[in-house]
């Protein structure tokens, strides 16, 4: 990096606020996943949205890549500073800014995590929904598109976004938004920016829709013979219009993980857990119609927790798979992927993912939001056995052309990044073209997280 670069970032920044140690660019080199890991040449700790529009006009002037860094909890490579330059992290912007109790609004800057939301909320009887499963940062989030298992109810991250502050990549400092619940003016820059993976720019601020906390919850584990009946049963909750919260699907071989992590002995077989929430009238008769139809689709045995520890250990199980694999398989890597189908085609897509996990000889399990057709492979791989990662990446290849085949998407919320990349034009055709043409006139330099999901150079 040119000395002069430097030099005019001390100018901006604090000392404390630069970083070219080789520990801390190695933590912002890599994310959750399996992707190779790329140096940054120097980290960098912003503390207003002023300050991230003067290094973002140094690196346009200058042609530096930018890679902004939430957490790290990504799982397809989209904080890896493939082309070096400047790694952003937003970790000394994590003040919540305003809760508008009235407007059920909160307003946050960018390295805010769910969980600490979540405990400033609760102080006023709200909650924030979105609940990937690790405790990100709102900002990652919103640049992801995340969702998680209370989607189904309560809708992906995009559809809790009211306003957004983002810097430009010649530093511009916009709102995308308002505080009303709805407008009719001008072009949606609230999605086009949630779910843009830091290719567009850096999300300073977020304004988000948040909820009051249900007067009563109720969790509820349901196990049947075959996997095709439990999604059968999924397909029919959904179809009847049962308000339910969080609709979870869970393989035999996942099973046996959370058995074994916290010392459970659920039966091994297909599970759905599920979860309600209202008052209790009616949520007494949603569980009652639930029952029900779980009971026509074969479900072999239902247990609900009403109680809020009875809950929070069966959502732990699920919660935590990710890393009962990794702790069963030492000295292996988890490559985590995912794909969203129309929920018709569900029972056929996790089938399918079963029978090609089992063909190409990897270990590993399925889990799935199956309230909106969303599945997610769990594969435990050896980076350093060549032909077992070209198993791995076969695996992936034909999970996601068949889902594009069923009218779904190759990612549903772990986003694009490196992994799902060569897949783009398959699902989008000549749509793609569009979106390298509003790449090329918001970033025409190129240095907003270049080498990820579109290439203009």
């Amino acid at each position: 990096m040119k000395h002069e670069v430097l030099s005019h970032l001390k100018e901006i920044l604090s000392e404390e606020q630069i970083s070219t140690n080789e520990t801390i660019r190695s933590h912002h080199s890599k994310d959750e996943s399996y992707h190779t890991p790329a140096l940054p040449e120097v980290v960098l700790f912003p503390r207003s949205s002023r300050e991230i529009s003067h290094i973002l006009k140094l690196a346009n002037e200058n042609g530096v890549p930018v890679t902004p860094f939430g957490l790290g909890s990504g799982l397809e490579g989209h904080v890896v500073p493939v082309q070096g330059g400047f790694s952003i992290d937003f970790s000394e912007m994590d003040n919540i800014l305003e809760i508008r109790e009235q407007d059920l609004l909160v307003r946050v800057q960018p390295g805010v995590t769910r969980s600490t939301l979540d405990k400033a909320l609760k102080k006023h009887g709200l909650f924030f929904p979105v609940d990937p499963g690790a405790d990100a940062t709102i900002g990652g989030m919103t640049a992801t598109n995340a969702s998680g298992t209370t989607s189904v109810k309560y809708g992906v991250m995009k559809d809790q976004i009211r306003n957004l502050e983002v810097v430009t990549p010649d530093g511009q400092i916009i709102h995308t938004g308002s505080l009303a619940q709805k407008s009719s003016s001008g072009y949606n820059l609230n999605d086009l920016y949630t779910g843009s993976e830091g290719t567009l720019g850096c999300i300073s601020e977020i304004t988000l829709k948040v909820y009051g906390i249900p007067e009563h919850i109720t969790a509820a584990r349901a196990t049947f013979k075959e996997m095709t009946e439990a999604v059968d049963a999924v397909t029919s909750i959904v179809q009847t219009g049962v308000p339910v919260a969080r609709m979870e699907i869970v393989d035999e071989s996942s099973i046996r993980q959370v058995n074994d992590w916290i010392e459970t002995d659920y039966e091994v077989n297909p599970t759905l857990f599920l979860e309600f929430h209202g008052n209790e009238a009616g949520l007494n008769q949603d569980v009652a119609f639930a029952k029900e139809i779980l009971s026509d689709h074969g479900c072999t045995s239902v247990t609900f927790e009403k109680d809020t520890r009875g809950r929070m250990k069966l959502w732990e199980g699920r919660h935590n798979l990710a890393y009962t694999y990794t702790h069963a398989y030492p000295g292996r890597s988890m490559m985590v992927t995912d794909v969203c189908v129309p929920i018709s085609s569900l029972a056929e897509a996790i089938v399918f993912g079963r029978e090609e996990l089992d063909r190409q000889g990897l270990p590993g399990g399925l889990v799935g939001h199956a309230g909106d057709g969303n599945y997610h492979a769990f594969v435990m791989i050896d980076k350093n056995d060549e032909n077992e990662m070209h198993k791995a990446e076969q695996f992936n290849e034909a999970i996601v052309e068949h889902a594009l085949a069923r009218g779904g998407t190759c990612t549903g919320e772990h986003g694009v990044g490196i992994g799902k990349k060569k897949y783009l034009e398959a699902e989008h055709g000549a749509s793609l073209s569009i979106m390298k043409s509003i790449k090329k006139a918001l970033d025409p330099n190129n240095i907003m997280n270049p080498g990820k999901f579109i290439d203009i150079g």
